[in-house]
C-alpha cells in the first residue's frame, strides 16, 4: 500500500487549526460525510451541494464549535487540502463558500480521483483515516454519535487504526481525578460501586485532550458518565464561580431530565479533597467558547 502514508498525512495537516486550541472541525466533518458515503456505496459519485447542505449543516450544529459555520465553508475550503474536488454545471471550479454561489451554479463535490480510489483498493484504510478524524477533532465521548449519525462502520478500528496518537494520555489520570474527588461525581454526587470498584464514573477533561488539554488534575473533573457526556455536548458547562450552567437550548420534559440536568443549574461543582487543584480558569474559559452551547439558562 504504497500511497498509504501520503494520504494520511494528507487528512492529518487540515487539523492544523486545532493545535491553537480553537476548535475547528468543519473540514474533518465534511470528510467523515463524503468517507461514509463512499463506504456505504462503494462509488466516489459527485455530491450536489444542495443534497450536503442539510446534513452537514447538522453535523456542524451538533458537533461543531458554538460559533455557528455554514456548510459552504468545508465545501469549498477542502479542495485545499488536494483531498476534495468541487466543479459546477458549467464545468468551472468552486464558486466560492458562499451559500448562493453554490447554490445557483449546481456546484458539486466528491473526494479527489486519487484519494478516492486508495479507499476503494483498500477498506481498512478508510476506517483508519476516519478513526484518526475522531481522535483528532472529538472526544471519545462523542465518537458513537458522531459516527452513527454519518453511517459509518468502523468496525475492527480500535483493534489497529494504523494511526498513531500525537499524544498519549496518561495512565494515572483517570485514578488521580477519581481519588481527588473521593470516588464521586462533581456535579450529581453519583458514586456507586461494585464491590469495592467504581462504576459509572470517568475522568472528565474539562478542555478536551485532544485540543490539547493536560492530563493534570487542574484539567480534570470526576463525573458519572451522563454528565461526562453532557459536558462533552456542550449541554452544561462551568461558570466563573464554578457553579453548573445548562444550555437555554437543551430541552427536557419528564422528571428525569429535570433530576439529571435542569435541577443542577446554578449548583456550586464539588471542590476537590484540601491541597487539590480545582479546575483552572483558563480551561473553564476554553469550554465555555469552544464547546458550551450558548445562550445559558438564567438562574431563578
Amino acid at each position: 500500500m504504497p500511497n498509504e502514508p501520503d494520504w494520511v498525512d494528507r487528512v492529518a495537516h487540515i487539523r492544523a487549526w486545532s493545535r491553537n486550541g480553537i476548535r475547528a472541525p468543519h473540514k474533518p466533518l465534511l470528510l467523515l460525510y463524503a468517507l461514509g458515503r463512499l463506504q456505504r456505496s462503494g462509488v466516489n459519485v459527485p455530491l450536489r451541494f444542495t443534497e450536503a447542505e442539510g446534513p452537514l449543516g447538522q453535523l456542524l450544529a451538533d458537533f461543531g464549535p458554538p460559533t455557528r459555520t455554514n456548510a459552504g465553508y468545508p465545501f469549498h475550503h477542502l479542495t485545499s487540502d488536494g483531498l476534495w474536488v468541487v466543479t459546477t454545471d458549467a464545468g468551472e471550479a468552486s464558486p466560492g463558500s458562499h451559500l448562493g454561489a453554490l447554490r445557483a451554479s449546481g456546484a458539486k463535490g466528491q473526494l479527489a480521483p486519487g484519494f478516492a480510489a486508495a479507499l476503494i483498493a483498500d477498506p481498512p484504510l478508510l476506517v483508519r483515516i476516519a478513526q484518526g478524524l475522531l481522535d483528532a477533532n472529538f472526544p471519545q465521548t462523542l465518537h458513537d454519535d458522531v459516527v452513527d449519525q454519518i453511517g459509518l462502520d468502523l468496525s475492527g478500528a480500535m483493534e489497529a487504526t494504523g494511526v498513531t496518537p500525537r499524544r498519549r494520555r496518561s495512565p494515572e489520570f483517570r485514578d488521580t481525578v477519581l481519588m481527588a474527588y473521593e470516588l464521586r461525581c462533581a456535579i450529581c454526587g453519583w458514586d456507586g460501586r461494585l464491590g469495592a470498584e467504581a462504576v459509572g464514573l470517568e475522568a472528565a477533561h474539562v478542555r478536551w485532550f485532544n485540543i490539547g488539554g493536560p492530563d493534570s488534575i487542574d484539567n480534570g473533573l470526576c463525573l458519572c458518565s451522563m454528565h461526562h457526556k453532557l459536558l462533552d455536548k456542550g449541554v452544561i458547562g462551568i461558570t466563573h464561580e464554578r457553579t453548573v450552567a445548562v444550555s437555554a437550548r437543551f430541552v427536557g420534559i419528564g422528571p428525569v431530565a429535570e433530576q439529571l440536568v435542569l435541577s443542577q443549574l446554578g449548583k456550586a461543582i464539588s471542590e476537590p479533597l484540601a491541597g487539590i487543584p480545582a479546575p483552572a480558569q483558563e480551561h473553564i474559559d476554553w469550554h465555555t467558547a469552544e464547546v458550551f452551547r450558548i445562550p445559558a439558562l438564567h438562574v431563578a
